[in-house]
C-alpha cells in the first residue's frame, strides 16, 4: 500500500497549477482533498510522476452569493458545505447531499471540485449538480470557461475537462425546493442509488447517480411528471443499468424507481 515514487509540488495560484499541468501533461495529477487520488496511488492504480497540490490556493475555498446564484469554490470541503448558512438558505438540497457523504474524516478533507473532477459513477454530488442545472467553472491555459452540468459527465471517471484544466468553482442557481435521497453502500457510504429532485415551479428536474456508469438526468421522469409520483416508473428508461456485487441490474432498477418516487413525494 505504498505509492510509486513521485514529485510533489504545492501550487500557490490557479495560473501556476494550470502551467504545471500543461508542462507535465499525463504525468501529472491534481491533489485537492485526496480522498480519491491517494487510495488509487497506494493501490498503484494511478502512478503520477508529479502531484500538484491545489489545496492551499487562496480564494478557492469560499462560498458566496452572486445575485440569484451561489458560487462554491472548488476546494470547499463537504463539511464547509454542510455548515454553510448560505447553502442552508439558498441551495438546501446541496446541504442534504453533503450530509450523506462518507464519514467525518472524509467530509473534513474531501472537496466538491475533487469529487466532480473524479466523476466516480457512485458519487453523490453529480446527481445534485445535474438536478440543479449547476455550471462548473474551469480554468486552463486558454483561460476560463463554464461547462453545464448536463455536458460535464461523459463516462465512467470521464469528464469534459481538458488535460490542462482544473475546476475552480461551481455555480448553483438558488433552489427553493429540492431533496436528495440515497441507498448506501454499507461500508463506503457511496451511493448504490442516489436521486436528487428539484421543483422549479413548472415541473421537476431529476438527477440520478449510482445506476449507470455516468450520472444522468432522468428526462423521461421529468416529461411524465404531472404532480403524480407514478412518473418514477420511468427512472431508468433508456439507461444501461450497472450490475455489480452491490446490486444487480434488476435490483438497481427497482431501487432507482423507489428513490425517485420518494423524491417526488417528499
Amino acid at each position: 500500500m505504498i505509492p510509486s515514487k513521485f514529485n510533489y509540488i504545492k501550487a500557490t495560484s490557479v495560473n501556476e497549477a494550470v502551467s504545471l499541468l500543461d508542462e507535465h501533461g499525463f504525468d501529472a495529477k491534481i491533489l485537492s482533498g485526496g480522498h480519491s487520488l491517494i487510495p488509487a496511488m497506494k493501490l498503484r492504480l494511478n502512478r503520477p510522476e508529479v502531484v500538484i497540490d491545489i489545496g492551499g490556493i487562496p480564494g478557492m475555498d469560499v462560498i458566496t452569493e452572486e445575485g440569484d446564484a451561489v458560487v462554491i469554490g472548488a476546494n470547499c470541503t463537504h463539511q464547509q458545505i454542510l455548515n454553510s448558512e448560505i447553502i442552508y438558505k439558498n441551495v438546501n438540497i446541496l446541504k442534504q447531499t453533503a450530509a450523506t457523504i462518507g464519514d467525518v474524516q472524509v467530509r473534513n478533507k474531501g472537496t466538491i471540485g475533487g469529487s466532480l473532477a473524479h466523476a466516480d459513477p457512485s458519487a453523490d454530488y453529480p446527481a445534485t449538480v445535474l438536478a440543479c442545472d449547476a455550471t462548473i467553472i474551469v480554468e486552463g491555459k486558454n483561460g476560463s470557461r463554464t461547462i453545464a452540468a448536463t455536458d460535464f459527465f461523459l463516462g465512467i471517471f470521464t469528464t469534459a475537462l481538458e488535460d490542462d484544466e482544473i475546476i475552480t468553482a461551481v455555480r448553483f442557481p438558488k433552489i427553493a425546493h429540492g431533496n436528495y435521497h440515497k441507498f448506501y453502500q454499507s461500508a463506503s457510504r457511496f451511493a448504490v442509488v442516489g436521486v436528487a429532485v428539484v421543483f422549479d415551479g413548472s415541473g421537476v428536474k431529476v438527477g440520478v447517480t449510482g445506476v449507470a456508469d455516468t450520472p444522468y438526468r432522468a428526462t423521461k421522469v421529468e416529461e411524465a411528471y404531472n404532480g403524480d409520483s407514478s412518473a418514477a416508473e420511468h427512472a431508468v428508461d433508456g439507461v444501461a443499468v450497472m450490475s455489480d456485487h452491490f446490486a444487480d441490474e434488476a435490483y438497481r432498477s427497482h431501487l432507482a424507481k423507489v428513490f425517485v418516487k420518494r423524491g417526488l413525494e417528499a
